[in-house]
């Protein structure tokens, strides 16, 4: 290395170093202080094994050794997550009081039992997602084409996962959980949201659900909907606060519709229309639509279109 290389990479280095110490809320952690992402993300698809026997995953699942798969999946992630929680909650109270290695790590195990008993129920609700989908959609084929392709099932299945372990105020792992979902599929739906049986995302793309809010039995959603907060600017200082809206049982929102606010209520059986607006409550059994635009053609004599009118190459 030559000294005008050698110079120029010193001065680098002392300048990002001090970057570090003036930018204090992107300030570097300790080695070893947190969780891992990569290691959460293999730890979401080891759940998703779980929770789907022989979907996923490497080895061929047979039911006369159905307990061994089980068995064996469930060391591997036990021993992943109670490590990746570890870290989690020692990088939360690293500017409170630190109890020491030990006592994050009991916790983490209690969580993670706790956690590891609600996958019966999780995959109950999961069950009735995937006949959601399929008796919603005709273009479905059979379960199995839900289950291995089908970006609403995927999310879902992951949020189940996630809101479990939100409600056992895991941090930080629930949030990169959902986000590794969101990036897989364009639907983002916060670990926080509550959300019934037979849940279905149609398409699904574009799907915003916010943290607070609350999905009934039996709704179904098309692609760009989102049930936001009417407002942020409050900050930090609406977190806790009811800020997205609820939906009752047998809704249905139609692609690109936005409902907003922690006070709106949309009643049980009523359908949105595609790109509605909403930020009050709609009674049970109402239809909300937009009335539809005239449209305007101009440029060229129009003239009526036929099946005839097209040149089929066959």
């Amino acid at each position: 290395m030559n000294n005008e290389y050698k110079t120029k990479i010193e001065t680098l280095v002392n300048n990002i170093s001090e970057s570090y110490k003036k930018e204090s809320y992107i300030e570097p952690h300790d080695c070893g202080f947190s969780p891992n992402r990569n290691a959460i993300i293999d730890t979401t698809k080891a759940l998703r094994q779980l929770v789907f026997p022989s979907y996923f995953g490497k080895t061929n699942f047979r039911r006369e050794i159905q307990d061994y798969h089980i068995g064996d999946l469930l060391i591997c992630i036990i021993e992943s997550l109670t490590k990746q929680i570890t870290l989690a909650l020692k990088h939360q109270a690293a500017e409170m009081e630190n109890f020491g290695e030990e006592h994050y790590h009991k916790e983490a195990q209690r969580i993670c039992y706790e956690f590891m008993s609600k996958i019966p129920q999780i995959r109950e609700f999961l069950a009735t997602d995937v006949i959601a989908a399929f008796d919603g959609d005709p273009a479905a084929k059979s379960r199995d084409e839900i289950i291995f392709c089908y970006p609403g099932v995927f999310a879902i299945s992951v949020h189940r996962l996630a809101h479990e372990l939100y409600d056992l105020s895991v941090p930080l792992i629930p949030r990169i959980m959902s986000e590794y979902a969101h990036n897989i599929t364009g639907i983002d739906i916060h670990p926080g949201a509550t959300i019934g049986k037979y849940f279905f995302i149609d398409h699904g793309t574009g799907v915003v659900i916010g943290e607070t809010a609350v999905i009934g039995e039996h709704v179904k959603i098309y692609q760009g909907v989102t049930l936001g907060a009417l407002s942020t600017r409050g900050g930090q200082k609406l977190r806790g606060v009811r800020r997205h809206p609820c939906l009752e049982d047998e809704v249905t929102v139609y692609s690109g519709a936005s409902i907003l606010g922690g006070d709106t209520i949309v009643g049980k059986g009523s359908v949105i229309g595609s790109n509605v607006f909403i930020t009050k409550s709609v009674p049970e059994g109402t239809t909300v639509s937009i009335k539809t635009p005239e449209l305007h053609f101009s440029g060229q004599e129009i003239k009526k279109i036929t099946m005839e009118s097209f040149d089929w190459v066959i």
